[in-house]
Formats: structure tokens, C-alpha cells, sequence
């Protein structure tokens, strides 16, 4: 049985540019909720001689402190990592002596291992860093899929299929960013390097899944059938859709697990993973190929 993918194509667009525009709206109104890589913070360490306490504990220790969204992390098997808002020295002291008043009793001793204040300095470089590694990223996805499909030229030329493919990914990425917008805005969601990680990470899983797809339709029209250019789209669509369902699901499956599984600290970047990557199918299917048949009328009325 063939889908009718591109019958359907207005539809899918449609679709796809409301909640590109919506999460658009999202990030205009509320943008993201930068975490303190990016705005600035304090780092501590502290290490526990006997009973460390629990994740959930040191959250409440740090919220009775009036230092809400912290993140805390536990490393190896008696230390605990703190990251917070910038805290001055009386703050810092201060959180050291409750944390001590809370958890230092018998033989259990807590020591402070270290105490690093991230400048804005630094975060400004950050954010510079992550913006100019996502700009590098999609230039080389243009130029090395319009070098990939340079023999299928016709009747789309070969680095359209790279600018679509952008395409593609913008609503990938902006469907991962208006929903941390929302969460950031409702319920205090922060993004950190992490996020960029998962961001980039979700730019070359999704151009891997339309490649896919496009090279389905590069050896058809390599084949030179008698197929009109619509069908030999829709076709690859279909000859490709169970590997890229079974290849979602094996990659989501284990997000979900370390989602709920994992630390409160990767939280972040497995949701957004997993937005994204969900996403890339979708729009693989429903966004790049049926643009490229668009395309191709466009070219076929400009002649």
C-alpha cells in the first residue's frame, strides 16, 4: 500500500508552519530562561565523610535558603555539586554554614572542595560560541548535501535540496525552543550548555533522517523512470518511512528511560533530545520532501 504523502502536502505545511510560527510567537514574547552558563553563577563543591544526603535533600536545604532553580549534582561517591545564582561571600559562607548546621552531625563531616564564580564575561563568550557553532553547523549541511546530490541537478538543483533541508531543521529547532520558552516561562525551565548540545545534536539527527529520505529519491531519479518528479517522492517517502519510524523509536525509547531514570541534571538536554528528534522524523516527511515537489512546480511555472 503507498501513503499519498504529497497528495496531502498543503495540509502538512500548513500544519507545520502554525506551530513554527507559534513557537516563534513563544520566543518573541517570553524567549528562553538562561541558566547561569550563560548569565553568570557560582559553583560549589562539597564533599560528605560519611552520609551524603539525598538529591531531593539538598533541593529543599537550598529552597529554605531562598535559592531557587538550583541545580545540584551528585559526583562520584561522597561529593555533591552545587550550581546557583551569583552568591556573594556573605551568601556563600552563609549556605556553607546552613548545609554544615543541616547535614555535619556525628562523624559525618562536610567540607568545601571548591567555589568557582562564572562572570558575565565568560557567559557572553558562551552564548557567542553556541550561536556561531549552530550558524557552522547548517552551512555545512547546505555544503555538503548540494556536493552529495550534485548529480541529480535536475530537475532541482542540488543545493536546494541542502537549503530545504535548513528548512526542515528551523522547525525542529524552533519547536524544541518555543516549548522550553513555555516551560521556561511557566514552571521556571532553564537552559544551560547542555540545551546547546541538544540543540546541535537535533540539527545533525534531523538532516540524517532527510537525507535519508532524499537519497531514496536521488537513486530513483538516477533510475530515470518514467515516474513524474511528485511520484518519485512520494515513492522514496514510502520506501523510507519504516526505517525512519523503527530508527525513532530505537533512539526516543532510550531517552525516555534516562529521562525518568537519570539525574535531575539531564532532564533538560533528554527532553529536548527527545522533542527534537521526534520532530526530525516528522518533518523529514511532512516538511522537506513535500517542499522539494513545491519547488519543482515553482521551477516547471518560471519556465
Amino acid at each position: 500500500m503507498t501513503i499519498p504523502f504529497i497528495k496531502y502536502s498543503k495540509i502538512w505545511l500548513f500544519i507545520s508552519a502554525a506551530i513554527s510560527v507559534a513557537c516563534l510567537a513563544l520566543l518573541l514574547i517570553w524567549g528562553l530562561k538562561p541558566g547561569i552558563d550563560f548569565t553568570g553563577g557560582s559553583l560549589l563543591e562539597l564533599s560528605f565523610s560519611n552520609a551524603r544526603p539525598t538529591t531531593a535533600d539538598m533541593v529543599k536545604s537550598l529552597d529554605d535558603l531562598e535559592l531557587k532553580n538550583s541545580v545540584v549534582q551528585m559526583s562520584e561517591s561522597d561529593r555533591v555539586i552545587i550550581r546557583t545564582n551569583f552568591l556573594t561571600e556573605d551568601q556563600h559562607q552563609l549556605v556553607l554554614k546552613k548545609i554544615r548546621e543541616a547535614y555535619q552531625k556525628d562523624d559525618n563531616t562536610v567540607r568545601e572542595e571548591s567555589f568557582v564564580t562564572i562572570g558575565s564575561t565568560v557567559s557572553q563568550q558562551l552564548r557567542r560560541r553556541a550561536l556561531w557553532a549552530i550558524i557552522f553547523v547548517n552551512l555545512g549541511i547546505i555544503a555538503y548535501v548540494a556536493y552529495a546530490f550534485r548529480k541529480v541537478s535536475f530537475p532541482v538543483v542540488s543545493w536546494k535540496y541542502g537549503l530545504l533541508a535548513i528548512v526542515a531543521l528551523l522547525h525542529d529547532v524552533l519547536l524544541v525552543m518555543g516549548i522550553f520558552s513555555l516551560l521556561g516561562h511557566y514552571y521556571g525551565v532553564e537552559v544551560d550548555i547542555g540545551f546547546v548540545v541538544a540543540i546541535l545534536t537535533v540539527l545533525g539527527y534531523s538532516v540524517n533522517d532527510t537525507i535519508v529520505v532524499y537519497d531514496r529519491i536521488r537513486e530513483n531519479l538516477l533510475r530515470r523512470t518514467a515516474e513524474t518528479f511528485p511520484d518519485v517522492v512520494n515513492n522514496g517517502l514510502n520506501q523510507t518511512l519504516m526505517r525512519s519510524i523503527n530508527t525513532t523509536l530505537k533512539t526516543i525509547l532510550p531517552l525516555i528511560a534516562l529521562y525518568f531514570l537519570g539525574g535531575p541534571t539531564i532532564h533538560n538536554f533528554t527532553l529536548a533530545l527527545w522533542i527534537g528528534i521526534a520532530s526530525g522524523a516528522y518533518s523529514s516527511i511532512f516538511i522537506a520532501s513535500p517542499l522539494l515537489v513545491i519547488v519543482e512546480k515553482w521551477q516547471r511555472r518560471a519556465v
